[in-house]
């Protein structure tokens, strides 16, 4: 026998509505102004941003597909196309001979702190502006919540 849904009660269903509308304009919009203003997409924006934060700028592979929210395939096609411009190396995991490690060169630290600026600007007008403080902290508790089900 099969169950009934579990319908979304009104607050349910207008805080998805909105949920779902901030996570179709707000890439799009990111995108755009990164391409605009620093000639790639988001995602590799990303992956520079993330492996700008390590003390050695450098990940393991299935490590930073998981933080930058993708799959191993499409990770390592970025990071393909990072190697052809200079700012990505991968080398070989000196502790799992299978696994590989993502490393930002000087190239790549160069450009993601050429491309930072705009970008921050962006995410400031876009999301944190307009936010206060507390609402911050609620969205980080928020947002938390939802990807540790992930």
């Amino acid at each position: 026998m099969k169950t009934r849904p579990r319908w979304l009660e009104r607050a349910e269903l207008d805080a998805w509505t909105n949920l779902v509308q901030v996570l179709m304009t707000l890439p799009t919009a990111l995108d755009r102004q990164l391409r605009e203003d620093a000639g790639i997409p988001h995602a590799y924006y990303q992956i520079l941003a993330l492996l700008s934060d390590r003390p050695d700028r450098a990940l393991r592979m299935t490590d930073l597909a998981r933080l930058a929210g993708t799959t191993t395939s499409r990770l390592s096609h970025a990071v393909a196309a990072l190697e052809q411009r200079g700012w990505v190396c991968r080398t070989s995991c000196p502790t799992d001979r299978r696994g590989q490690i993502a490393r930002l060169t000087d190239a790549g630290l160069a450009a993601v702190e050429a491309a930072a600026p705009g970008h921050v600007d962006e995410v400031r007008r876009l999301v944190f502006d307009r936010l206060t403080p507390d609402e911050v902290a609620q969205l980080r508790t928020i947002t938390a919540k939802l990807l540790a089900q992930s």
